[in-house]
């Protein structure tokens, strides 16, 4: 057979071997289709998300000092009361001994330059006269212990007087000091006082964080600023009164130590007397 006759009949044979394979498809692709693994489930579309509530609507209103002392707990507004009147006692504290101490020491120092014009403990106690004060009274009190021991030697009524005028310094220094131990006091427990007032604040901020179950800012945040509320009125209290306890304390030093000058100078004048004699005391004293 020739080539080229036999040319198309290779190609016709050749369209009917694929017609045949695409009918033999087309008959099995039911069975095919029924027997396939089934498809993964379509993924339900996500609904569009609600607004969140805004922090700002939940807080409360008035975030001042006022506003949070108003909206706090009970326990926690009684600290803030005690913490308040505890800085008002400390300051009325400091302007009441400001003033007596203040007047105490000038009336001493004035003492002071009477008893070092005097020539003799008779005549300070003459130019001192009868004034309510301290060192007036340590001038009475020698003399009056010389009226005391006016027969007896000179060394024993210095050792009296001595022991007398020690004994008034220590009276009027305790005087003195009366009401700064009050200082002292809310200076050492107003902090602890602030704390407690903290810790309830941030007990009640968990609390409701437990009961509303969310951890939101509104819900902690007011039981927060309470809670830095009691700790900050507790330093107000408690640094006023530690500095003005030490400002006293060393002004009250210095009243003792010039209580001390004028009872060195009282026995100064006394000792000049004795030495010569005494008669002008002994008479001042009678």
């Amino acid at each position: 057979m020739d080539f080229a006759a036999a040319m198309p009949f290779q190609l016709v044979k050749r369209m009917r071997g694929l017609a045949g394979g695409i009918v033999s498809t087309l008959i099995a692709w039911p069975a095919w289709a029924q027997n396939a693994p089934d498809a993964p489930p379509a993924i339900p579309p996500v609904p569009p998300s609600e607004p969140l509530p805004s922090i700002a609507a939940n807080l409360p209103v008035d975030l001042s000092p006022w506003g949070m002392f108003q909206s706090a707990d009970m326990v926690v507004k009684a600290v803030m009361i005690g913490l308040a009147a505890a800085s008002v006692v400390t300051w009325t504290v400091w302007l009441a001994k400001t003033v007596e101490l203040a007047a105490a020491r000038r009336r001493v120092r004035r003492a002071l330059e009477t008893l070092e014009g005097a020539d003799s403990l008779s005549v300070a106690a003459l130019r001192l006269g009868g004034e309510a004060a301290t060192v007036p009274a340590l001038v009475r009190a020698a003399v009056g212990e010389v009226r005391h021991s006016a027969e007896l030697p000179g060394e024993g009524i210095k050792e009296r007087v001595v022991s007398r005028l020690e004994r008034l310094e220590a009276a009027a220094g305790r005087a003195m000091t009366r009401g700064t131990g009050l200082l002292a006091t809310i200076g050492a427990t107003a902090p602890f006082i602030g704390l407690f007032g903290t810790v309830w604040g941030i007990m009640n901020s968990f609390i409701g964080i437990s009961k509303a179950q969310t951890t939101n800012l509104a819900v902690v945040a007011p039981g927060i600023a309470e809670a830095l509320l009691a700790t900050a009125l507790g330093l107000v209290a408690a640094i006023p009164a530690v500095v003005i306890y030490n400002v006293f304390a060393r002004s009250i030093a210095g009243y003792r130590l010039q209580l001390g000058d004028a009872s060195s100078a009282i026995l100064r004048l006394l000792s000049r007397e004795l030495d010569g004699g005494g008669l002008a005391l002994r008479k001042a004293a009678e």
